[in-house]
């Protein structure tokens, strides 16, 4: 791993970089588009480097990873790694562009920390670098052989074959390779990164979870992503699918990714999501009634009222097939489609969300997908429920902001 001398000048000099991260990152992004524009309009997520959350986030995993480094010299953050590395895979991201990155964010470096880089320090941080770039290079090109694109071309034109209105804001995609070739394999819970062509010639990506399996087809939701007074742009790719879609169309998709999959042990399962976060959850509780499982499920879900519910009938119905399934709802606003009958398997409250008044069994793997802020709040509480931290597991999309 890190070598003793790059330890020692890593840790001597973590504080200063950490303190000018915030100056280093968008420097790093204004010189890398400068040089390479193609990165932005086709790569990058364009509304992520508007609102600055992309920014945070490389600086996040930057110093994660380094600070590991110093305090655990003969380890590594595989689980950090493994989800940077399916993101990356489900993009498309190639070994040859991990010098690029390289080139301008030592060039932001030396700029904003000025003589403090010596030749010591700079050759201790390009270290880290690699170390953290070469481990992601390696992940990424097992993942795209065991995908079947061992050059990392991930991408596949599929036909839109369906178009489901689930709630007002979100829509409902499947779609059939255009090719006539058999669909790749997947787990319960994985995503697909979907490109579209904007009207400004750019080719821009998003990642939706597999919100089921349907026979010969891949299915993903899309919740319509608006703008906020705060200043978050609304969603260019969430807008183009559910304005200019309706069937027919043809997009690019790419293999399944994604790390955070269904335990396929016997153990106890928790699932507790909020708003659009419940795609995933329901792609693993469609697996769990497909095989008739007897498995404890616990299935938690939040939503602002029972008509922005997205997938409400299929969390009944599904948690209905299942023999040991329950289900929790908490409606913040639940107007008069929030209540149960006698025979549902599912229960309703009013308000947020708690988890303390939800019954944990014992040996219970989680599965939390959400608003960042819900999945750290309901972290904690299983915590202090008694869930180990290894068995809570989390999927993000957009960038990781430190849960």
């Amino acid at each position: 791993m890190l070598s003793s001398t790059s330890a020692a000048t890593v840790r001597a000099t973590l504080p200063a970089v950490g303190a000018a991260i915030g100056e280093i990152t968008p420097l790093f992004y204004d010189k890398m588009f400068a040089a390479h524009p193609e990165l932005l309009r086709d790569l990058f997520n364009r509304g992520n480097q508007a609102n600055g959350s992309q920014r945070q986030a490389l600086a996040g995993s930057i110093a994660t990873f380094a600070t590991y480094l110093v305090e655990h010299p003969d380890e590594r953050p595989d689980a950090m790694l493994a989800r940077i590395a399916h993101k990356h895979a489900s993009l498309g991201v190639r070994a040859d562009q991990y010098p690029i990155v390289h080139e301008h964010l030592f060039a932001a470096i030396a700029e904003v920390l000025g003589e403090a880089v010596t030749e010591e320090v700079a050759a201790a941080w390009d270290e880290v670098y690699w170390l953290m770039a070469n481990a992601l290079i390696a992940a990424e090109k097992r993942l795209y052989e065991a995908a079947g694109t061992p050059d990392g071309n991930v991408w596949r034109e599929y036909r839109v074959t369906g178009r489901f209105q689930e709630t007002d804001d979100v829509a409902t995609f499947v779609v059939q390779p255009l090719d006539g070739g058999p669909l790749p394999a997947s787990r319960p819970g994985q995503y697909v990164s979907v490109q579209v062509e904007l009207p400004d010639g750019a080719h821009q990506i998003r990642q939706y979870s597999l919100s089921g399996q349907p026979d010969a087809g891949l299915q993903f939701s899309v919740k319509r992503v608006t703008g906020d007074a705060a200043g978050s742009p609304a969603g260019e790719v969430s807008n183009h699918l559910h304005d200019h879609v309706h069937g027919g169309e043809v997009l690019r998709v790419s293999a399944p990714f994604g790390d955070v999959v269904l335990d396929e042990s016997n153990r106890p399962l928790l699932f507790a999501s909020a708003g659009i976060g419940c795609t995933p959850m329901i792609g693993m509780l469609s697996r769990l009634a497909a095989e008739s499982s007897t498995r404890r499920v616990v299935s938690v879900h939040a939503d602002r009222s029972p008509y922005t519910h997205a997938f409400r009938a299929e969390l009944r119905q599904l948690t209905g097939k299942l023999a040991n399934a329950r289900a929790e709802v908490w409606y913040e606003q639940p107007e008069d489609g929030g209540e149960g009958d006698g025979d549902t398997p599912v229960t309703f409250h009013e308000g947020r969300i708690d988890l303390s008044r939800v019954d944990v069994p014992a040996g219970t793997v989680a599965y939390l997908c959400g608003p960042v802020p819900f999945m750290k709040a309901a972290r904690t509480q299983l915590l202090e429920a008694g869930v180990p931290a290894a068995d809570i597991h989390y999927e993000v999309f957009g960038p990781d902001l430190g849960l």
